[in-house]
C-alpha cells in the first residue's frame, strides 16, 4: 500500500511542479517575450511543448522494465558524448553568450548536457550493480571514472562549469553509495576539490563572477547586476509577495528571469511563504524518491532512483543558492520549473524510471 501511495504522490507532485513551472515561466517571460519576439507566449509555448513530451516520456518509462536500461548503458554514454561533441560543429551547434551548449536540428534546439546527466546515472547504476566487488579496487573504478571524465571534459569545453560540477558530484555520490572504499573516496575528493579553483582561475569570466559574488556592489552595472536584481526581487516579495504576475523585475531588469533566476520571480510574486512551500515540495519529492530507492527490488533499481534523486536535489539546492547569493553565480535551471524544454523532458523521463522501480517493487510485494 505504501509503495502504491509513493508512486501516486511522486506522479502528482511532479505534475504539479511542471504546471506551476509553466505558470511561472509565463509570468517571468511574458514581457521579455513580447519585447524580443513579439509574442508574450513564446517561452510558455516552448515550455508546454517540453512538458507534454516529458509527460509522454514519464508514462512510457514508468511501464518499460527499467532493467532493459542496462543493455543500453554504453549506447547512452556514446550518444551523450556524440551530442556533446556536436555543439562544436558549425551549423549544428549554436552559441549564446559565449557558450556552445545547444545543438539545433530540424528547427528544434537541444541541450546535450541535460541528457548526459541521466545517461551518467544509468551507466553508473548499471556498472556498480554488476561489479560490486571490483569497485573496491582502483582498476575496477576506471570505467566509471573514464566515462565521467569524458563527459565532464566535453561539458567544461562548452564551457559549463556548473553542469561539470553536477556530473562530478553525481559520480562521487553514486560511487559512495555503490560501495567505494573510504581511501578511494578521499583519493578522488581532494583532486576534485583542488580542480575547482584552477578552473575558476583559467577563465577570466569566472573570476569576475567570483568577485561579483563577494561584493556585487563593486560592479552594480557589470558582473554584479544580475545578483543585485535577484536580491531586489526576493527582498521586495516580503512574506506573501506582490501577487502572481505582478513582478517588477521581469520588466527586463532581471536577466534570465524565466530560466536560471526564476526562483527570484517566485520569491517576488509569492513571497517567503511561497518559497518555503516550494522548497518543502521539493524536499517531499526527494524523500519519496529515497523511500522508493530503499524499497527497490534490486541493487540496480536502488542506485538508479538514488542517482536521479541526487541530481534533482543537488540541482535544486545549487539553483536556489545562486539566486539567493549563497554561492557564486552559475547557470543551472530549477528542476521542473525553469524554462528549458530539454531540462524538463529529461527530469520527467528520470521520474518515469523511478516510477517503474516503484511499480516493480509493488509487483514483488504482491508475489510474496
Amino acid at each position: 500500500m505504501k509503495v502504491r501511495s509513493n508512486y501516486l504522490f511522486v506522479f502528482l507532485i511532479v505534475l504539479g511542479l511542471t504546471i506551476f513551472g509553466c505558470i511561472m515561466v509565463y509570468s517571468a517571460s511574458s514581457y521579455s517575450a513580447q519585447y524580443h519576439y513579439g509574442n508574450q507566449y513564446f517561452f510558455l509555448y516552448k515550455q508546454i511543448f517540453g512538458v507534454v513530451i516529458g509527460i509522454a516520456l514519464m508514462l512510457i518509462l514508468s511501464f518499460v522494465d527499467y532493467h532493459k536500461l542496462k543493455k543500453f548503458k554504453w549506447a547512452l554514454v556514446i550518444i551523450s558524448a556524440v551530442l556533446l561533441a556536436l555543439v562544436f560543429v558549425p551549423g549544428i551547434g549554436t552559441e549564446s553568450y559565449g557558450a556552445k551548449r545547444w545543438i539545433s536540428l530540424l528547427g528544434f534546439s537541444l541541450q546535450p548536457s541535460e541528457i548526459a546527466k541521466f545517461a551518467l546515472v544509468v551507466f553508473c547504476a548499471a556498472y556498480l550493480s554488476d561489479n560490486h566487488d571490483k569497485i573496491k579496487t582502483l582498476k575496477g573504478l576506471l570505467p566509471v571514472l573514464g566515462v565521467a571524465g569524458l563527459l565532464c571534459l566535453l561539458v567544461i569545453l562548452e564551457p559549463s562549469m556548473s553542469v561539470t560540477m553536477c556530473l562530478a558530484f553525481t559520480t562521487l555520490f553514486m560511487l559512495i553509495i555503490g560501495g567505494i572504499t573510504k581511501k578511494h573516496t578521499i583519493l578522488f575528493s581532494i583532486p576534485a576539490a583542488a580542480t575547482v579553483p584552477v578552473l575558476i582561475i583559467l577563465e577570466p569570466y569566472r573570476l569576475k563572477r567570483l568577485f561579483a559574488f563577494i561584493n556585487p556592489w563593486a560592479s552594480p552595472q557589470g558582473e554584479g547586476f544580475q545578483l543585485i536584481q535577484s536580491l531586489y526581487g526576493l527582498g521586495s516579495g516580503g512574506w506573501f509577495g506582490v501577487g502572481l504576475f505582478n513582478s517588477r523585475q521581469k520588466y527586463l531588469f532581471l536577466p534570465f528571469a524565466e530560466s536560471d533566476f526564476i526562483f527570484s520571480v517566485i520569491g517576488e510574486e509569492l513571497g517567503l511563504v511561497g518559497c518555503i512551500l516550494l522548497i518543502a515540495v521539493f524536499a517531499l519529492l526527494i524523500w519519496l524518491l529515497i523511500k522508493i530507492a530503499l524499497n527497490a527490488p534490486d541493487r540496480f533499481g536502488a542506485l538508479l532512483v538514488a542517482g536521479i534523486a541526487f541530481v534533482i536535489g543537488i540541482q535544486t539546492i545549487l539553483n536556489i543558492a545562486v539566486v539567493t547569493g549563497s554561492i557564486p553565480p552559475t547557470g543551472l535551471p530549477l528542476p521542473f520549473i525553469s524554462s528549458g524544454g530539454t531540462s524538463v523532458m529529461m527530469f520527467m523521463a528520470g521520474i518515469g524510471i523511478c516510477l517503474n522501480v516503484a511499480r516493480q517493487s509493488k509487483m514483488n510485494l504482491k508475489t510474496l
